[in-house]
């Protein structure tokens, strides 16, 4: 495997950064104070093409892989940003690039690429499922040329920020499935054609990431709008599923980097006791550390980037990656603030805002202790746990 990232990497790298400089640290910490969407952040992603990367290049985008992607949210996030309003659109597209129709990509993929329409809306857990997704409760009810949906879904981020909405529910109760896995079924829905059957109601979190409870009564779809076979929704799911934590694991690999870089120079700047506080082994290793951790995540992440673009299984792969790069993150988000002290409480620093993101990349969009059992039972072949 070539370790080296090529020339057209790079230059995205370099883009991206580019178009980050003009969104400062201080434009963020004014949306998280106004908790306002990044509106105009968005637009120029949008304008200049990033949000349309996975897109191919006959429907109006980039034709890049999610290795790309991936480069792309962790620039945001390194330069200090927020990419949780891009992540969206890459990461659930994928069940729409694979198992879409013709014409539902005709119709829908050169409007996300344009910024016409946005879809960063995705229905999946439910106050009583959480991550057990197979055991959901929305229901698609049958009808004549289509369906009837009822339901709750919990945690849809970015669903007044978005016109589509990817809809997973079952088909098939879940007693009466030969196969667990069977009997979910995917869908993409027109917010605004559905109207009042679609209820938003929004969470207060500690960051500014515009997520919601949705209710779904009477909800009526087309038979047009369901994205493959029925019943093999959980099978689709997954294309997205390990999309989703390799991008959200370069955001987490952003943050470290930037927490690692603030650390750094602080700790060269700071003098307490007439001596640079970088000096004191107290400080500066557990910095070494955090570095050193990201440097070896992201090797697992481009090796997973690399497996999910070449359509090769990958499921343990995403998984370990989200694990170590979040786990990383975090231990940098850590190492930072205490390098900061108490100024890592003051928001002109930007250090707390950072390390409440890092945060959450411990447990969405998967518990890490959920990795954990996974990777022991389907890696090492140990019991399962749950």
């Amino acid at each position: 495997m070539n370790l080296d990232y090529n020339e057209t990497q790079i230059a995205i790298r370099e883009a991206v950064r580019g178009l980050c400089a003009g969104f400062g640290a201080d434009y963020w910490r004014e949306c998280e104070e106004k908790s306002a969407y990044p509106e105009r952040f968005v637009d120029k992603m949008t304008e200049a093409g990033w949000l349309a990367a996975l897109i191919p290049e006959e429907y109006g985008g980039a034709g890049l892989g999610v290795f790309e992607g991936c480069l792309i949210l962790e620039e945001i996030n390194r330069s200090g940003g927020n990419g949780a309003a891009c992540h969206a659109q890459m990461y659930t597209m994928a069940s729409l690039l694979r198992h879409g129709s013709q014409a539902q990509k005709r119709a829908y993929l050169p409007k996300i690429a344009s910024g016409e329409i946005r879809l960063q809306a995705f229905g999946v857990t439910e106050p009583d499922a959480g991550s057990n997704t197979l055991k959901i409760r929305t229901f698609a009810r049958k009808v004549n040329g289509g369906y009837v949906i009822d339901g709750q879904k919990i945690w849809t981020s970015r669903f007044r920020q978005s016109h589509m909405y990817l809809l997973i529910a079952r088909t098939t109760p879940y007693e009466e499935v030969t196969r667990k896995t069977d009997g979910l079924t995917l869908f993409l829905v027109d917010i605004a054609r559905a109207g009042a059957s679609l209820r938003s109601t929004p969470i207060r979190t500690m960051i500014n990431h515009h997520t919601n409870q949705v209710f779904i009564e009477n909800l009526e779809v087309s038979d047009e709008d369901r994205i493959g076979e029925e019943g093999k929704g959980f099978q689709y799911l997954l294309d997205t599923l390990n999309s989703e934590r390799l991008l959200v694991s370069s955001e987490a690999l952003g943050d470290g980097k930037w927490f690692v870089e603030q650390a750094s120079r602080y700790a060269g700047d700071r003098v307490v006791f007439d001596r640079p506080i970088g000096a004191n082994q107290g400080i500066q290793f557990p910095i070494a550390r955090a570095h050193m951790n990201l440097q070896a995540a992201e090797l697992m992440r481009n090796r997973a980037a690399t497996l999910f673009d070449a359509g090769q299984p990958c499921g343990s792969e995403t998984s370990m990656t989200k694990y170590l790069a979040t786990e990383a993150s975090w231990e940098a988000a850590e190492a930072c603030m205490t390098t900061f002290g108490g100024f890592g409480y003051a928001t002109e620093y930007h250090v707390e805002r950072k390390w409440k993101e890092a945060r959450l990349f411990r447990t969405a969009p998967l518990s890490n202790n959920l990795i954990l059992a996974q990777i022991a039972q389907h890696s090492l072949g140990m019991p399962r746990s749950y």
